[in-house]
């Protein structure tokens, strides 16, 4: 195995091989090192992925509770995704971007990139996923920088969109540093599947059929100085256990060569989109399966943001909420020029069919009646609080100090700017719940006169 393919498969089943054979004594002893936040070795993760026994899964799904609510309180990140190309020139059969099908393919320009991110704005965003296909030509990487600097340069009367994660295809080193350079938030992408051969399997042809390339993207990231690196798979491709520990090792390489693993890491599922059959998949993933996985990879790397996208339901969504998600996204369109598309009622044709239609402002306002803190914040982005210096905090337990802090404030914008009177009720009363929370006697003092000063007016306050 070359040093660029580290994903070894034999190694990977063998552990779930043997993870099958896991005493009940043994379980309760890696359930007992996970609730002390120490994380989870490969055979152990393995071994919480197959035991069958109910009471150990009702403690995993207990413990990934704790977890969460200890390390990320109630808080959570809101974003939203900003397509801006569709073209591409890979054949991969789960995308619907696939270059063989055919249909009014666009990029946005620039104006149209202004009028996507006002609509944004106005749903009271201020952190997005830029995403592109790939094609060398139409959306070349000084395109993806000409978005960046188009969107970082847009003010409103209510703020800016303060934090741009850039989801784009694997690259070179000198391409990562363009991104570097313009202030990139985190660089997201999705290995897919970390089993080779269905990898080569489902990209049929173009630059994305290379598995190491892909697979060694992050490594080029760093080296460009990009710190915060976002991390997943696409669930219902391959074994979803494999993929699992195949998440596990790829962030434990990357902490050890660079100090910091997967700043985040998704879970999406495989779901319906254009010019592919869903059913033709085998290893399409379960309810029940599936939020085990979420709650395994909750107790493997309890310092790791976790994110959902709405490919889930609402029902789906506000389970894995509690057991150890801590981003969402609120009002997202997956099509290139969506959000005004949508304002117009024109007929959509979205990369994937979302399952969570509702909008930003009533997932929102769920979140608050559900006990939660919607966290708009971009704080430690935006302080240098990135990669190993991020990870060294979160494992200190140092961040809660700033996190809460920051929730509180951005949500106070958020209430002040978009929400009407019940919903500015609600925020003064989860304020009111939430700053005894905040441990530290000047920060607590500190954002209750950050607070005040918001609703008079002024804006963009954080630690």
């Amino acid at each position: 195995m070359s040093s660029e393919n580290f994903i070894n498969p034999s190694y990977i089943f063998g552990l779930l091989d043997s993870a099958k054979r896991t005493s009940d004594a043994e379980i309760t002893k890696i359930l007992d090192k996970a609730e002390r936040f120490e994380g989870l070795n490969h055979i152990e993760i393995a071994s919480l992925l197959t035991t069958n026994k109910p009471e150990h899964i009702a403690r995993i799904f207990g413990i990934a509770g704790k977890i969460k609510q200890h390390i990320y309180g109630n808080r959570i990140v809101m974003f939203a995704p900003l397509y801006v190309s569709d073209y591409c020139v890979n054949r991969c059969a789960y995308c619907s971007y696939n270059c063989s099908h055919e249909f009014g393919r666009r990029r946005l320009t620039m104006d149209e990139v202004r009028e996507e991110v006002k609509i944004l704005e106005q749903m009271g965003h201020k952190r997005i996923a830029l995403e592109a296909g790939e094609h060398g030509k139409q959306c070349p990487i000084d395109y993806i920088l000409e978005c960046m600097r188009t969107i970082y340069d847009m003010k409103f009367e209510n703020g800016a969109i303060r934090r741009i994660n850039v989801n784009i295809a694997a690259t070179t080193v000198e391409n990562y540093r363009k991104l570097k350079d313009i202030s990139i938030g985190t660089y997201i992408l999705f290995q897919e599947t970390y089993h080779q051969e269905t990898y080569e399997k489902v990209h049929v042809s173009g630059p994305k059929k290379d598995f190491a390339y892909h697979l060694t993207a992050f490594d080029r990231a760093h080296e460009a100085g990009i710190g915060d690196v976002g991390g997943g798979v696409l669930f219902g491709l391959a074994d979803p256990y494999f993929e699992v520990l195949g998440l596990m090792i790829h962030n434990e390489r990357l902490d050890e060569r660079f100090g910091s693993g997967f700043h985040t890491i998704s879970v999406p599922r495989l779901c319906p989109a254009a010019g592919m059959t869903i059913s033709e998949f085998p290893n399409l993933v379960d309810d029940a399966t599936f939020e085990r996985i979420v709650a395994v990879i909750r107790l493997a790397v309890p310092f790791t943001g976790m994110i959902l996208s709405t490919r889930e339901n609402h029902e789906m969504r506000g389970k894995l909420l509690k057991l150890g998600i801590s981003q969402i996204s609120a009002g997202s369109s997956t099509e290139v020029g969506g959000y005004a598309k949508r304002a117009r009622k024109e007929i959509i044709n979205p990369q994937f069919f979302v399952n969570d239609e509702r909008t930003a402002l009533e997932i929102i306002t769920e979140l608050m009646d559900d006990g939660f803190i919607p966290s708009f914040c971009t704080a430690c982005y935006r302080s240098g609080r990135t990669g190993d210096r991020f990870m060294s905090l979160a494992k200190s337990g140092q961040i809660k100090n700033v996190c809460l802090p920051n929730a509180l404030m951005t949500l106070t914008e958020y209430a002040e700017d978009y929400g009407d009177a019940p919903f500015k009720t609600k925020t003064a009363s989860a304020i009111n719940r939430e700053l005894p929370e905040i441990a530290n006697e000047r920060m607590r003092q500190k954002t209750a006169e950050n607070i005040a000063k918001i609703r008079t007016g002024e804006r963009d306050f954080y630690v």
